[in-house]
């Protein structure tokens, strides 16, 4: 497990760090944040960030931007993926960890244990995918945080679940209940092959903002979905019980917590 920093150990082992915790994760300071990252102020960030986290910028013809988050947000220009109907595709750069779901199940997702219907918010949807897979995509610095939907279908039904964006380091799960407090957004993809997906953005700290495109009603695999500002992140794919065969390399590592570096557009399953 990863050594916490000292001003995360402050801000959740003492009580005026939670104090403070509070303050910091009211919408306004979020406001605060949102426009001084996204201002020409906060340029100079970006080289010590792309140094620091190892950033690979050879897929990007620009180098130079006019605030951090256009950074973070930057768009590869030559990116293609193919659409398919029998098939699922990574929606995001990320570290691909993979759990069967069933009633009794529930998943490490950021060091915090969650049902189903806790995640979905939703006895009645969580029901569909018993049997199934839950697909955990974890956007890390260097990851390009544009993800696109990884399968095609209909879009019969999209949720917004609002929550206080908190910090999702280890140490923070002994004072408060951290995912079930993000935000998080989803869609359910009727397909014509692969049953019904439900694919979902996760936000983080403060300014973990997820902008999702106002999309028509069909969702083609491989078009951009959104993306994610600044903060830590998350994808989370649900697949109902089906005959999807998985990919051998990923395979191997359901139910393992092992984790594999993935690209936006990988085939991941054929049914």
């Amino acid at each position: 497990m990863k050594k916490e920093s000292a001003s995360v150990r402050f801000l959740y082992n003492t009580a005026f760090g939670r104090f403070l915790l509070k303050l910091l994760v009211r919408p306004w300071i979020s406001k605060i944040a949102g426009k001084f990252l996204n201002s020409f102020l906060s340029k100079g960030m970006v080289s010590r960030f792309i140094k620091k986290n190892n950033v690979d910028m050879s897929a990007f013809s620009e180098q130079k931007y006019k605030s951090f988050n256009a950074f973070f947000t930057r768009k590869r220009t030559n990116l293609e993926i193919a659409e398919t109907q029998d098939k699922l595709i990574s929606p995001c750069d990320a570290f691909l960890s993979i759990y069967k779901i069933n009633d009794e199940k529930s998943f490490n997702i950021k060091n915090t244990t969650y049902s189903i219907s806790q995640l979905l918010d939703s006895e009645e949807l969580a029901a569909k995918f018993s049997g199934g897979n839950c697909f955990i995509f974890r956007l890390t610095p260097k990851h390009y945080h544009r993800y696109c939907y990884s399968c095609s279908g209909e879009a019969t039904e999209t949720k917004v679940i609002k929550g206080k964006l908190h910090c999702v380091r280890p140490i923070a799960y002994t004072q408060i209940p951290v995912f079930v407090q993000n935000s998080r957004e989803l869609v359910c993809i009727k397909t014509d092959v692969l049953g019904t997906i439900v694919q979902m953005e996760v936000g983080a700290l403060l300014v973990g903002k997820i902008q999702n495109h106002d999309n028509s009603q069909y969702a083609h695999q491989g078009q951009e979905k959104g993306y994610f500002e600044f903060g830590g992140s998350t994808i989370i794919v649900l697949t109902e019980k089906n005959d999807l065969t998985l990919d051998e390399t990923y395979a191997s590592i359901i139910d393992t917590e092992k984790e594999i570096d993935i690209n936006i557009g990988d085939v991941i399953a054929t049914i």
